[in-house]
C-alpha cells in the first residue's frame, strides 16, 4: 500500500489569503492537486489541515480523502508530514508527500514516482525536471521512525542527505514539480501555465 500525505495546513501568510482555495483551471488549487493524486496509483490519501481545515474540507467535498489536523498552528512542513505519518495504517509500505500548493503536479508525475518505487529497489524516490529535484517525494515506511524523530530544521531534505545511497531520481517532463505557490506572482504564473496546459 502506498499512501499520499497531502500537505494543506499552511496559513498562506505571504499570499495574504488562503492560497489553497484560489481557483486554478476552474477549481480550488487544493482540489486540482487532490485530483491528480487520486488519479495516480495510490491506495489512500490523507490531507493534513490546519486552522483553515473546514474550508479545505469543503473544497475537497466528495473526494475519497481522509483528514487529519496539525494542532501546531505555527508548525513547519515536517510537523505536518509527521501528523500524516501517524495517521497511516501499519500495512502501508510507503508515503508520498504532496504539496497542496503545487497545482502543476499531474497524475502522470504521481504514477512515475510510485512506479519507480515499486520497480526501482530504492527506499526514497524524488522526481527531477532537467536535473532539478522537486515534489512529490516518496519514502519507504522503514524511514517512518526517523522522520518522526529526526531532521528538525532540515525536514525531508535531511532524510535525503542521510540516505544518499537509497535515493532514486526519476526524470519527468513536468516543470510543475519545481514550483509551489507562495506569493501572488507565483499564483499568477501557476494559473497562467495551467490555462496554457489545458488549452494548448
Amino acid at each position: 500500500m502506498v499512501a499520499a500525505i497531502l500537505l494543506a495546513a499552511g496559513r498562506s501568510r505571504r499570499m495574504g489569503v488562503q492560497k489553497l482555495l484560489l481557483p486554478v483551471a476552474g477549481m480550488p488549487m487544493i482540489a486540482r492537486v487532490a485530483d491528480a493524486v487520486l488519479a495516480g496509483p495510490v491506495d489512500l490519501a490523507v490531507v493534513v489541515v490546519g486552522a483553515d481545515g473546514r474550508c479545505v474540507a469543503e473544497a475537497l467535498a466528495g473526494r475519497a480523502v481522509q483528514f487529519v489536523t496539525n494542532p501546531d498552528a505555527e508548525g513547519d512542513m515536517l510537523s505536518s508530514v509527521r501528523c500524516g505519518l501517524r495517521a497511516l495504517p501499519e500495512e502501508c509500505e510507503a508515503a508520498l508527500v504532496v504539496l497542496g500548493d503545487q497545482p502543476g503536479v499531474t497524475a502522470e508525475v504521481v504514477a512515475a514516482v510510485v512506479e519507480a518505487f515499486r520497480s526501482g529497489g530504492r527506499g526514497i524516490v524524488v522526481p527531477t525536471h532537467r536535473g532539478r529535484r522537486g515534489h512529490p517525494l516518496l519514502f519507504s515506511m522503514r524511514y517512518r521512525g526517523e522522520v518522526l524523530s529526526r531532521f528538525n530544521g532540515t525536514g525531508l531534505r535531511g532524510l535525503l542527505q542521510a540516505h544518499l545511497e537509497d535515493v532514486l531520481e526519476v526524470e519527468v517532463a513536468t516543470p510543475g514539480i519545481l514550483d509551489d505557490v507562495d506569493r501572488p506572482e507565483d499564483y499568477a504564473r501557476a494559473a497562467g501555465l495551467t490555462r496554457q496546459e489545458s488549452n494548448p
